[in-house]
């Protein structure tokens, strides 16, 4: 007898092994028919609770649906639990139950099929339910999908059944979901019931127990379906101290924060960024129609619906037209060009809708996820979603066109890719672009401009340093064109054909090419320069009495404007200033920086160095003092200049960081600088409110502001005076005069931009 009772507790440990095996992966239709075959049909499986602990609670949210007996109920993922029983001995007939698996259809079939005739099974994936819209008045889950919801394989399985619960649910109907409420489940289903539902969250009272307590406890989230336009805050109907202080608690608490946080804040009417099911449940109004003048911001896509997740912008042209060419079409923008004024401004994609000849234009912005897709594979990704933002009159999706703006690179070679522990990843590249506006693209003559970037990864779409390369000075470097001087006086002709000699292709940029410091290809480095037209008198006076003129430059980058600064205004004197050493060191090695006795760099805090400026000063006078001699240097500053990246996105400005802008920085600026002293910040930010704060707060400092905004750009740059110092008229000539350009097409560029400066008054 013993050895028989041994045998079979064998047996039993080795089932209950096997049966816990078929419980790793809980989305795999093979493993639960293994499962419910080793069970059996009478051993039950009930996930999370029972019956007397859910009786009530359940029974309570059915019977305020009208006709209770009558309601429609489904439950997926049904496996061989009790509760569709007991709700049918409850008085509830019409219920229907799903599972993949055949074999726990099969056995739940045999053992209901006499004694509750009215209930139905079907073997049927719900993630994928062949029912028709609004079938059911409730959709009952009891941990379905907190199954599909495995951390290892992400949301996808449990945002396709979502999406199919909504779909099968009527006007008013409710899905009752029994979850643990694990932070990566509700991060997903709060979203994805945010317009047109209404939630509440109970938790189950636990389990009587006189062994141990559960540590867990078990959630009932009812989320009902409303009107479109319903968007509330989640209610809970229980404090959520009584969970106590464990990680289910802490997580289901900060869920709750979040979501009710952002849920406010979009009846207030800010941020509001919409879903497409959002859209197509009618939140801004039937889209199947066109409505002039419509601008709505939503994603596109992701887990469960398509390989990637889009930020989009739909734009219904503002006037009607008959000259469209397109009831619909969809613009894709290159991460490399999202941030300029054209695609990232309202008035901006405005003027893109009219260009594009579209009634309706579907905006997607690509991102560094969508890095090294074909735009191919990006069309046949986008095209089902588009679809479903197309007006009526579109019935097939190859009637949408794609149109694109090119990211303006026609070659690319990285040359350096190094991580600098302050700065993070930073990139040195070399391109062709498809086109360069201005001066600068006269100088393409028979072969194309190669340009030399300096990128950090931490500012997305911002190009930190860009320089025009030039084969002139490595010929140099070997020897050549010895007895080659400059002369101002040669013929356009000559100076065009010497140009169009030292230029040379992407492939030959490997073999020592040289940066020609004598231009500056960001536009904005040479609003900086014209700015210097706003005190163009007193460097007139400074340059005729032999004086010394101290600039100081905030943020190295790849060096350009101190060089040209250097190279073309003989007296000044230039200090850059660098908190990064990795970032120095690449303006040495592929940037051509160099010092020497009129131009040095300091690698140290920009702000620390500007009161340390200020405090020596103070020291030395207390006040404003005139230029030394010749070869001496100023305690104060004369030009002071901010050109700095912020590392936090979170503070609306790309540049520059948000300490350069506070007004306790902005005073030490004032006291920093000479008496008719210019001060200097490239500001970029695309939000307005965010450009009149720092604007607001420079007028309460200095005493004169003027500003330049570039043309088809986010930077502006700002100028403040330190005194009440009035322009000349002849400050363009006399700007014109104090710059040593070696190349005439920069003259033009910066004169023209000095006169588009504007006086903030």
């Amino acid at each position: 007898m013993g050895k028989m009772k041994k045998q079979q507790q064998q047996q039993q440990q080795q089932q209950q092994a096997e049966l816990l095996s078929t419980l790793d992966d809980f989305t795999s239709k093979e493993n639960w028919d293994k499962f419910f075959s080793i069970r059996g049909t009478d051993d039950t499986f009930e996930w999370y609770a029972e019956w007397p602990q859910l009786r009530d609670l359940l029974l309570t949210q059915l019977s305020s649906s009208p006709e209770e007996t009558e309601v429609q109920i489904l439950v997926p993922g049904c496996g061989n639990s009790r509760l569709s029983e007991q709700l049918y001995d409850a008085g509830y007939r019409c219920i229907t139950n799903i599972d993949f698996s055949k074999v726990v259809i099969g056995d739940m079939l045999k053992r209901n099929v006499r004694s509750r005739p009215c209930m139905r099974w079907r073997v049927m994936d719900m993630t994928s339910m062949q029912f028709a819209d609004k079938s059911f008045d409730i959709v009952l889950d009891k941990g379905g999908l907190d199954a599909l919801m495995e951390p290892e394989l992400g949301p996808t399985l449990g945002t396709q059944y979502v999406s199919e619960v909504k779909r099968v649910l009527k006007e008013g109907g409710k899905f009752i979901c029994l979850t643990l409420g694990e932070s990566h489940v509700l991060g997903m289903f709060f979203p994805k019931f945010r317009y047109g539902w209404k939630i509440n969250i109970y938790v189950l009272p636990q389990k009587p127990s006189k062994t141990h307590k559960s540590s867990l406890r078990t959630f009932l989230v009812v989320a009902e379906k409303a009107s479109p336009n319903t968007l509330q805050t989640i209610s809970t109907s229980f404090q959520t101290d009584i969970l106590g202080s464990g990680d289910q608690a802490r997580g289901i608490n900060e869920a709750l924060e979040t979501e009710n946080q952002i849920r406010t804040n979009w009846s207030r009417g800010n941020d509001i960024l919409y879903s497409l099911e959002d859209l197509k449940i009618g939140v801004k109004g039937d889209l199947s129609e066109l409505r002039p003048g419509l601008r709505v911001e939503l994603t596109l896509g992701g887990p469960g619906q398509s390989r990637f997740c889009y930020k989009t912008v739909l734009l219904d042209a503002q006037q009607n037209s008959e000259e469209f060419l397109y009831y619909c079409g969809v613009f894709l923008v290159p991460k490399t060009r999202a941030h300029e004024w054209l695609f990232s401004s309202e008035e901006g994609q405005w003027m893109v809708v009219e260009s594009s000849k579209s009634a309706r234009l579907i905006m997607v912005f690509l991102d560094a996820s969508h890095t090294g897709t074909s735009s191919e594979d990006i069309q046949k990704d986008l095209s089902p979603l588009v679809k479903q933002l197309a007006p009526a009159k579109i019935e097939d999706a190859a009637q949408i066109p794609f149109m694109a703006a090119s990211d303006g690179i026609k070659e690319r070679k990285v040359v350096h890719q190094v991580t600098s522990a302050l700065t993070g990843p930073v990139i040195v590249d070399d391109v062709v672009y498809e086109k360069v506006d201005g001066p600068l693209g006269q100088l393409s003559l028979s072969s194309d401009l190669v340009f030399r970037r300096l990128t950090f990864e931490r500012s997305e779409g911002l190009i930190q340093s860009e320089a025009l390369l030039t084969s002139e000075g490595s010929q140099k470097k070997a020897g050549e064109n010895k007895n080659k001087k400059s002369n101002s006086s040669k013929s356009k002709k000559k100076a065009s054909q010497k140009r169009n000699d030292s230029q040379f292709s992407l492939a030959d940029a490997s073999h020592d090419p040289s940066v020609d410091h004598g231009y500056l290809a960001s536009s904005y480095h040479a609003g900086i320069v014209s700015g210097f037209m706003l005190i163009s008198s007193y460097l007139e006076r400074a340059a005729s009495s032999g004086r010394t003129v101290r600039a100081v430059v905030i943020g190295l980058g790849a060096g350009l404007l101190p060089m040209f600064l250097h190279g073309t205004i003989p007296f000044l004197q230039v200090e850059a200033v660098e908190l990064d050493p990795v970032v120095v060191e690449i303006a040495r090695s592929y940037f051509g920086f160099q010092e020497d006795e009129r131009l040095k760099v300091h690698v140290t805090d920009g702000i620390k160095f500007v009161e340390d400026v200020s405090t020596k000063s103070h020291v030395a006078n207390g006040s404003c003092r005139e230029l030394e001699t010749e070869g001496e240097v100023n305690d104060k500053v004369d030009i002071l200049i901010v050109d700095v990246d912020s590392p936090d996105s979170s503070s609306g400005m790309t540049c520059p960081a948000a300490d350069f802008v506070e007004e306790s920085f902005l005073k030490t600026v004032k006291n920093s600088l000479s008496e008719e002293g210019l001060f200097v910040i490239n500001l970029v930010s695309r939000s307005q409110t965010i450009k009149e704060m720092v604007i607001s707060r420079m007028k309460g400092v200095f005493s004169k502001l003027f500003s330049l905004q570039l043309e088809e750009d986010v930077n502006e740059v700002i100028f403040a005076l330190n005194s009440e110092v009035r322009t000349s008229p002849e400050a363009y000539n006399q700007l014109q005069t104090l710059l040593n350009v070696k190349h005439p097409e920069m003259n033009t560029i910066i004169i023209d931009s000095a006169k588009k400066i504007k006086s903030l008054d």
